[in-house]
């Protein structure tokens, strides 16, 4: 027995911020390299690699919610919500190679010191807290999906940094000692590489088909046990198939009863997962003979003798 609720995506609103988001970043980034260049200054040279990732993550994620506004087909018949996701995993696994590359010119330039500009730092820095802060408001406003999520944390992380590039123009004008130009560099990789490994974890569990962060497979099958007609909940499954929407299959083993009151049974089941657990896709098995795949699982849903394969 299958149950699906269909999602419909309103993405003009994302859409359009992402656009405004990329006019912005792209002349963000050209000031950044004529001014870091000019002020002999790595932050700065190291914030225009940021925006420039930051720029590619905001243009995927644009293509990414073109992709999850088409409809499913036959030959894509959970649509393209995985693209949102797919997009957010490559954005932020090129974040992790940034900020490396960020480590490595860093500890290069403290043991070759160059003589930076702390004035033009500032003010590059300034105009880039005021910009990068109206984009990640703004993206924080459009969307909480995981593909609107990455690209905003990647605002929000350029936000931090831009600000801290602040502060650190402002020590060096006052002590004159320019390796603070590059542990700024390596805070704002630092930055950059706890940010990004948390999408890069949370989209692999989305891509290899794991349990849903905040759900537990006990709860769930707990919660199914306790509506009236259902005996036992085993082979439970539980999937995002995008950062929004979750998936589940199970088989539950009731009484040989008229398929009227398999139906009430279904309803109700579905009725919890909907609004216990935001669960809208099921498909769910009902039996009532022992189980062949019963005991050949591994993980235990429930107190009785019950395995998840």
């Amino acid at each position: 027995m299958h149950a699906h609720a269909g999602y419909h995506h309103d993405e003009s609103g994302p859409s359009r911020v992402l656009k405004f988001s990329l006019l912005l970043t792209l002349a963000y980034i050209v000031l950044l390299l004529v001014a870091g260049v000019r002020a002999h200054s790595l932050a700065l040279l190291s914030e225009a690699g940021h925006n420039a990732s930051d720029f590619l993550a905001l243009l995927l994620s644009l293509i990414a919610v073109y992709l999850q506004a088409r409809p499913p087909s036959s030959t894509k018949t959970y649509g393209y919500d995985r693209a949102g996701v797919l997009a957010a995993f490559v954005n932020a696994a090129a974040l992790v190679v940034l900020a490396f590359f960020i480590f490595y010119e860093a500890f290069r330039r403290m043991h070759a010191p160059v003589d930076v500009h702390p004035r033009t730092m500032m003010w590059v820095a300034a105009a880039g807290v005021i910009m990068n802060g109206a984009i990640a408001w703004l993206l924080f406003r459009a969307s909480r999906d995981v593909n609107i999520r990455s690209a905003f944390l990647h605002m929000f992380g350029d936000t931090l940094s831009t600000a801290a590039v602040i502060v650190g123009g402002w020590a060096i004008l006052l002590t004159g000692h320019t390796w603070i130009d590059s542990a700024l560099s390596v805070g704002i990789g630092a930055l950059i590489l706890w940010s990004s490994l948390g999408i890069v974890r949370e989209t692999l569990n989305i891509l290899l088909e794991g349990t849903p962060r905040g759900m537990e497979l006990p709860h769930i099958a707990q919660a199914i046990g306790a509506i009236g007609g259902v005996n036992d909940v085993h082979d439970l499954h539980v999937w995002s198939i995008g950062s929004n929407s979750h998936a589940l299959s199970c088989h539950i083993s009731i009484a040989d009863i008229p398929s009227s009151s398999s139906d009430r049974i279904l309803r109700e089941v579905n009725d919890c997962l909907r609004d216990n657990f935001r669960i809208y896709h099921t498909t769910i098995q009902f039996e009532h003979v022992v189980c062949e795949v019963a005991h050949g699982c591994v993980i235990p849903t429930t107190h009785s003798v019950q395995h998840e394969h």
